[in-house]
């Protein structure tokens, strides 16, 4: 399979790596140094394009492979507030478009069970929810793609809830999400449920972009043989 990488800082030199292992070859590479060059990618020069990039630039690179019959898997956060805009110029150019806030494996399953923990807890008030995300340093987005998705499915399952605030609050209806960044953390999120008689914790910690650029590769795999507008869910099967 011919693959397109769009952004090649740290996640695609890694993205690239396991796809040339599972036998795979990169058939163009779209960077800051050369980022005009996307307006020459269609779908004739690759079988799927796997896009990290920068949220002010991932809608338009985005845009062009869908419009371009090419088909597209992005993991890009701090946008998404245009995503529908995006699903729908899916729809219409009959096109294939891949989005995941988070492409490992682990944090996929760590997603169910957020939710499933959520649906249990809200019974019990006594315990008071918050989040916490740890990135690198060179992560500009915050909260991560990552938290925001925790924080949504959380609500999905405890209507007290309404919305996330990137802060600490003592609003009973505001999740509280703390972001930190520390050099060379790939990721880590803590959902947490304080008591004043105990405390319950679930957490997922992620030692490399290993485990995020497999699962990309593999989205990559399955969105070329697909149409439509899909995320992990539809690949894992696991919800």
């Amino acid at each position: 399979m011919r693959i397109a990488l769009i952004g090649y800082g740290k996640m695609g030199k890694t993205i690239e790596r396991i796809a040339i292992e599972r036998g795979h070859t990169i058939s163009a590479i779209i960077d800051v140094h050369n980022k005009e060059d996307i307006k020459n990618l269609n779908g004739s020069m690759a079988d799927v394009a796997i896009e990290f990039s920068q949220p002010e630039s991932a809608f338009l690179n985005i845009s062009h492979c869908l419009e371009n019959n090419l088909p597209i898997v992005s993991g890009t956060t701090g946008w998404l507030k245009k995503k529908p805009v995006l699903d729908e110029i899916c729809r219409q150019n009959n096109g294939s478009f891949f989005y995941a806030s988070n492409y490992s494996i682990g944090v996929n399953i760590f997603f169910h069970l957020n939710k499933i923990l959520a649906g249990l807890m809200k019974k019990f008030p006594d315990y008071a929810v918050s989040m916490e995300e740890i990135h690198h340093t060179e992560k500009k987005d915050a909260p991560s793609g990552t938290a925001i998705t925790l924080a949504e499915g959380l609500m999905s399952q405890n209507s007290a809830k309404t919305k996330w605030v990137n802060e600490a609050s003592e609003n009973d209806d505001e999740l509280e999400i703390i972001s930190k960044r520390i050099d060379d953390v790939p990721g880590t999120h803590t959902v947490f449920y304080n008591s004043p008689i105990d405390t319950i914790e679930i957490k997922h910690t992620a030692h490399s972009r290993e485990g995020f650029a497999q699962g990309a590769v593999m989205a990559a795999e399955w969105t070329a043989k697909n149409r439509g507008v899909f995320g992990m869910n539809d690949l894992l099967k696991i919800s």
